[in-house]
């Protein structure tokens, strides 16, 4: 397919703005400038409450932001992680896709801000997301939420540390959740995949930057190759929650997502894999000059609502 007609005009203005890559910056300074990106959600959706909170985490808090949604509970959960190649990202570049979850799944959201690299590398984030997730269920009545309707997910790298996070939970005994939802997730550090190739320059996110993230987030290439780091390694991936894969045509990281899911179905996990055709990485959170992130958001409300309901 060719690429969607608004996904390059948004990069046809990015590049006008002529912008420095952001493997040239310092991570404070990529950091500064990822945080444009998260504007193009467009209107944040009016949600019943918003809560700025932390929670303890394995080394000190961890800042959430809690997304009710109108009424009384008790609701089932969402624990989000955010991407930015567990380099750059926060709260607020997310702020719009979660607030629309969490109305268009009726569930509370729980948005991590889980420790960065280079400052927190390998393996800070999955730790802290984990404990997240954990503190989710064995504090569900104080949030309104069904401690058997937990689900987990993210973007990107945020979707890395879904997986991986759903992985923890299966071999640390608990908790048990709901669901996975993996938007364009990074499931390999071997960076090889034919999409690699493919895609490797000019949508977004590139090849060189996504080499920049690993080599910040990780110290050694044992590392890269932790099923913690690369959950498409993981020896097994049975028993895991049922999945929703959502990948873009033109994004590097499409290849191993597609395998993750590909692994998962044959490991007997209920898996739905969407390819969003004329995408590139990153669409997702960009509803207000996309109309194809709209459809993804309400695919993935609706595969949650699925993954609740079955559970009740």
């Amino acid at each position: 397919m060719p690429l969607d007609p608004q996904v390059k005009a948004f990069l046809d203005q990015l590049n006008a703005l002529g912008g420095p890559p952001l493997n040239s910056l310092s991570p404070p300074e990529a950091r500064e400038a990822a945080k444009m990106l998260g504007s193009f959600s467009g209107t944040p959706e009016e949600v019943a409450k918003v809560q700025n909170r932390t929670i303890p985490g394995p080394a000190g808090d961890v800042p959430v932001r809690i997304y009710t949604p109108a009424g009384s509970g008790p609701f089932p959960a969402l624990v989000f992680f955010h991407g930015g190649g567990w380099v750059i990202g926060d709260l607020d570049t997310q702020d719009g896709p979660c607030r629309a979850l969490a109305n268009g799944a009726a569930c509370v959201v729980v948005s991590v801000d889980y420790r960065l690299a280079p400052e927190h590398k390998f393996p800070a984030a999955p730790e802290d997301t984990y404990a997240a997730t954990k503190w989710v269920a064995e504090n569900a009545a104080s949030l309104k939420v069904d401690a058997t309707r937990i689900a987990v997910g993210g973007d990107s790298a945020g979707g890395n540390l879904t997986a991986v996070t759903a992985l923890m939970a299966r071999d640390r005994g608990g908790p048990r959740l709901a669901f996975q939802l993996l938007i364009y997730p990074v499931t390999d550090g071997a960076c090889d995949s034919a999409s690699y190739r493919d895609n490797a320059d000019g949508f977004l996110l590139t090849n060189d930057m996504m080499q920049w993230f690993w080599d910040l987030y990780v110290r050694t290439a044992a590392d890269r190759q932790s099923p913690m780091a690369s959950p498409l390694r993981a020896r097994s991936v049975s028993g895991l929650p049922p999945a929703l894969v959502q990948t873009a045509e033109f994004d590097p990281l499409r290849d191993e997502g597609e395998a993750y899911a590909a692994r998962l179905k044959s490991a007997g996990v209920a898996v739905q894999l969407t390819r969003y055709h004329g995408m590139i990485h990153g669409f997702f959170g960009m509803a207000s000059v996309v109309d194809q992130a709209k459809v993804a958001i309400a695919e993935a409300a609706s595969a949650l609502r699925v993954a609740f309901a079955s559970h009740h």
